[in-house]
């Protein structure tokens, strides 16, 4: 049921923008941009068990780190600024990660959350106050991303090249959850102590998949910085981070299409509750958050795949193993 929620999903994208104007083609790209930096956050806590509130710190680095190139060095083409902001995600994972992740002793889940969460707002409180970043007001007026001579604005093209980065991302991320190093990681959120005793060096596991997440929250910085054209502090800030959060609670974590799921229905009915209910909309998607939470603990993905699909499998299959095991036994 997994692979066909994904194909169907990406049938669904690929034809959007055919059947909608400009204006919902411009909303959707930023949906898109969101998907990107929610699997970046299922990749460490729905398989490695790692919470972190500091995703916004990443990926709101990058989005600075690409506006400053912009400005400052007139640097637009998306075969530069991309890696950068990529790099950037990736450096800043690595820093926060080795501060929170590596040390003697295993940290718990509420020293990472609350250390990254310390980050977030730090980062936030940093950018406000720095006059070179524009302080409150961010950075505005970015140029357009650029790929050759050819200019990428908002609309169908920018729509399809988050797209494509989006899928090859997906399909990365899947088969890093589906090799032995995903084996490892969910062996890490299940019983981390048994990891350890099998001699796998669980910080250094950690600190990997942290700089994984690190790079894709960084892509999407930087795409999100370029399709905006401005940042702003709220970008590195802890709303957005536990935004991030509710994204994979909503959807289902540990299946990155949950995450997806996640952003999807929850930017859609923020954008049609804030047209049809302008003054209490936040109270009625908040109250929705909350029953789906309550009453479907898995997420919205629960509803169409199975516990067992949801957690995943590795190895052989059940029938197959016990042939196996009964040929060797046979006398």
């Amino acid at each position: 049921m997994l692979p066909a929620l994904e194909i169907l999903a990406l049938v669904v994208f690929a034809l959007l923008p055919l059947g909608i104007n400009d204006y919902l083609t411009v909303f959707f790209t930023r949906v898109l941009i969101l998907v990107l930096l929610s699997i970046g956050f299922d990749l460490i806590w729905g398989f490695a068990g790692i919470m972190s509130f500091g995703q916004a710190v990443l990926f709101g680095s990058a989005g600075y780190a690409a506006a400053l190139l912009a400005r400052d060095l007139g640097v637009t083409s998306a075969l530069l600024v991309l890696p950068a902001a990529i790099g950037m995600g990736l450096l800043l994972a690595l820093l926060i990660g080795a501060f929170l992740l590596l040390g003697r002793n295993s940290t718990g889940l509420v020293f990472v959350a609350l250390g990254t969460l310390t980050a977030s707002y730090t980062a936030e409180r940093l950018a406000r106050g720095w006059y070179y970043l524009g302080g409150q007001n961010g950075i505005p007026s970015i140029p357009s991303l650029t790929l050759g001579s050819y200019e990428i604005d908002e609309g169908p093209v920018f729509y399809y090249l988050a797209l494509g980065i989006l899928v090859v991302v997906y399909v990365l991320c899947r088969l890093l959850v589906r090799s032995q190093f995903g084996l490892a990681l969910a062996g890490l959120r299940e019983q981390e102590t048994r990891v350890a005793f099998l001699g796998y060096r669980v910080p250094h596991l950690k600190l990997i998949v942290f700089a994984c997440s690190g790079a894709i929250s960084g892509l999407a910085g930087g795409l999100y910085c370029f399709h905006e054209g401005f940042v702003w502090p709220s970008m590195l800030g802890v709303v957005l981070s536990t935004q991030v959060v509710l994204y994979a609670l909503f959807g289902g974590v540990g299946t990155l299409i949950g995450a997806a799921l996640g952003v999807v229905v929850i930017e859609m009915l923020g954008f049609w509750l804030s047209e049809s209910y302008q003054k209490i909309w936040p109270i009625i998607l908040g109250m929705l958050l909350l029953l789906v939470i309550m009453f479907r603990p898995t997420g919205l993905i629960g509803l169409f795949v199975s516990e067992r699909e949801r957690i995943g499998q590795f190895g052989r299959p059940a029938k197959r193993r016990r042939d196996a095991v009964a040929r060797h036994v046979a006398p």
